[in-house]
């Protein structure tokens, strides 16, 4: 479950980043399937304004057959100096039912120069991935990370080529509305921007994994992005992914700048 979910997770993870000055937050959230509670992340941003570090740490608590319990780790770095984040490198490591798997990617200037993964993914039934797909791209937490002047539909617009050492593909950001976030039981009440998410598959997936052709098909993938303080950093305070077992959802619980 965890080797074939990157693109799953892909999509619930990222931070939004804007100005030069140093930055140092972190966010908590809670994931559920199915309305379920099955793991809680931590994520740590720095900025320095010309580079960055993010650090994702999540423990699972797992849901039965359908995901197993365990931890999983993701640093990404880069450079913060122009008007996006540009991935150097990234490194994922999974622990579950005594097993480990690691990815690490190197990038330079948005092409990946290296990556290896451990223990190696089998090939069977599984699309090549190809050197020309291996350019213009990012890892899929940086990839989140833009710049922006403000809180609205701007942020939506967006295209993503992503490459998670496993698998490459494409997430296409459409703007949906302007919404208020009035829970007392998040970690935040304010204005929010929804952005809708199409997933695009390219390589490294198997023809035949149920949850890569029904992120393509169905594309019900929801963002709803935050302003992080007086950082001019924008987070997400909700995303919302339908699967055939259930929503996946991420809701922020605590943010600090």
């Amino acid at each position: 479950m965890i080797r074939t979910s990157l693109a799953a997770l892909a999509l619930v993870l990222g931070l939004y980043g804007a100005h030069a000055a140093e930055v140092d937050a972190s966010a908590s959230y809670i994931l559920t399937l199915g309305g379920i509670n099955v793991a809680m992340m931590q994520v740590d941003l720095n900025d320095t304004g010309s580079t960055y570090t993010l650090d994702v740490k999540a423990n699972v608590a797992g849901l039965g057959a359908i995901v197993a319990s365990g931890t999983a780790n993701v640093t990404a770095k880069g450079s913060s100096a122009g008007n996006a984040l540009r991935s150097e490198t990234f490194a994922l490591e999974t622990r579950a039912n005594g097993e480990t798997f690691t990815v690490d990617v190197g990038f330079s200037g948005q092409n990946v120069s290296s990556f290896k993964v451990e223990p190696p993914v089998v090939e069977y039934d599984r699309v090549p991935i190809e050197r020309s797909h291996l350019t213009g791209v990012g890892d899929f937490v940086s990839a989140f990370v833009l710049k922006a002047g403000a809180l609205d539909k701007g942020l939506c617009d967006k295209r993503m080529k992503i490459f998670t050492g496993v698998e490459r593909f494409n997430l296409n950001m459409s703007y949906v509305s302007e919404d208020e976030a009035t829970s007392p039981r998040t970690g935040y009440q304010g204005p929010v921007v929804l952005c809708s998410i199409d997933y695009q598959p390219i390589s490294g997936h198997y023809e035949s994994n149920e949850m890569t052709a029904y992120l393509a098909d169905q594309s019900r993938i929801l963002v709803w992005y935050m302003p992080l303080g007086q950082t001019g950093f924008y987070i997400p305070y909700r995303v919302l992914l339908g699967t055939s077992m259930g929503d996946l959802s991420m809701v922020l619980v605590k943010a600090e700048s």
